[in-house]
């Protein structure tokens, strides 16, 4: 968008993710700080003026309020991180790391800093109490009149010919209506479940060749197919894990990133956009929030679908990445299965689907995933993602849903990074 001042990832770091109890908020938060800054080959974060912090569960540990600065403050006290600094605090369901990432983009196309940091921290693991591991992700969906998504539910369910049942512990309510989409998908375009199989077992080939990812096993299709069934169609494998970690990026402006050395300046990414749109009640047959934020983030870019090389995208079940695809116009309506079976997705193909295993694979700290996929992409544009790396890698894009408002999510955020000409 004309007008637009440029913005750069001169910085990104991820935490391993997985179930971690005895790793603290705090801990993940400087782990993840730390590495961004050596990322970024920096030395030190003092030129740091602005911050956005994400979280999602941290109100279930006791700490509901000011959740960026209690987990910094030792390391402000420490001289890690400047004094005086605002930290905003970010909660967007599982978009909440890419909307921490849009607020630090935010800040550099607006001119109200040359630096400025996004970081995701996130437990979502807590031993043997289901009850708050329930509690951080009900927050999600409308508590103050679940009466209007039951009904949505209930309408829905006659219309795909699969009936919402609330309260199963097999998993939340979300893997349960993303199993009605997935009905419905199947009803009207004939998908199938090897299919979203097929999907699920692409993403633990990828994430068994990441370092960090939670999982780190391939599967077949068929074993996909023969996993704990959590909700018709979809298997345990089919869906994203419980887990814990942290993430987080470093973006500045084109003035600060010139007075940078030669080696730092070498491995920036340029962000061509970042958009957001909002979730409502939609009908079944209208097209999901992430179609219009990858449509105004293609216009900003001056880019259409067919130049993207490689993408990050929200599979919090298998099916999501078949739908995500038709919805970033990689294939068309009703065509995400056959395009994933095709390999056309897989590590070789023609538009890779998340190297990083995805969330099935590489985890799912809602509040952390955001950023993960960025420094994913990162990797991938720098050339540095090691035996995932995609060839050829230009134009990547992340696609991150959050929250749940009917079969849309309640968030939605679409990033387009370019890798420089050097």
């Amino acid at each position: 968008m004309e007008g637009i001042p440029e913005v750069y990832v001169v910085g990104t770091a991820c935490t391993s993710f997985g179930k971690k109890p005895e790793t603290g908020f705090k801990e993940l938060a400087r782990e993840a700080y730390l590495a961004v800054l050596a990322d970024a080959g920096i030395g030190d974060g003092r030129d740091i003026s602005m911050a956005w912090f994400g979280n999602c569960g941290m109100g279930s540990f006791g700490q509901r309020n000011i959740r960026g600065q209690v987990c910094f403050s030792p390391l402000v006290q420490e001289g890690l991180f400047p004094e005086r600094v605002p930290m905003m605090n970010v909660e967007g369901g599982c978009a909440t790391a890419s909307q921490a990432f849009h607020g630090a983009w935010k800040d550099i196309a607006s001119g109200d800093a040359q630096l400025s940091l996004a970081i995701g921290v996130e437990k979502t693991f807590i031993p043997d109490d289901a009850v708050r591991i329930q509690e951080i992700f009900d927050g999600g969906i409308d508590r103050l009149d679940p009466d209007e998504w039951l009904a949505y539910y209930d309408d829905a369910g006659r219309t795909c010919g699969k009936q919402f049942k609330p309260g199963d512990q097999r998993g939340t309510i979300f893997m349960d209506t993303y199993a009605m989409q997935a009905a419905y998908h199947m009803q009207r375009y004939g998908t199938t479940p090897r299919q979203i199989a097929a999907g699920a077992a692409k993403n633990h080939t990828h994430g068994s060749l990441n370092p960090l990812a939670q999982y780190r096993f391939r599967m077949t299709v068929d074993e996909v197919l023969a996993d704990r069934e959590i909700s018709y169609p979809l298997t345990r494998s089919m869906c994203a894990p419980i887990g814990d970690g942290a993430a987080a990026a470093l973006v500045c402006s084109r003035d600060y990133l010139v007075a940078l050395p030669a080696r730092v300046r070498d491995r920036a990414v340029k962000v061509r956009a970042s958009t957001m749109s909002g979730g409502k009640y939609r009908s079944l047959d209208e097209p999901g929030l992430s179609r219009i934020a990858a449509d105004r983030a293609y216009k900003i870019a001056g880019l259409s679908p067919s130049d993207i090389d490689i993408a990050e995208v929200h599979d919090a079940t298998s099916f999501c990445e078949l739908y995500q695809a038709e919805m970033l116009r990689f294939c068309g309506e009703g065509q995400g299965g056959a395009y994933v079976e095709s390999g056309a997705a897989a590590l070789g193909g023609e538009r890779p689907i998340n190297l990083s295993g995805g969330l099935v694979s590489k985890g799912h700290p809602i509040g952390a995933t955001g950023l993960s996929m960025i420094h994913e992409l990162v990797l991938q544009l720098r050339g540095e993602a090691g035996d995932r790396q995609a060839e050829g890698v230009r134009i990547a894009l992340a696609e991150n849903g959050g929250g749940v408002m009917g079969f849309d999510e309640a968030a939605c955020a679409i990033t387009i990074l370019e890798k420089l000409d050097c």
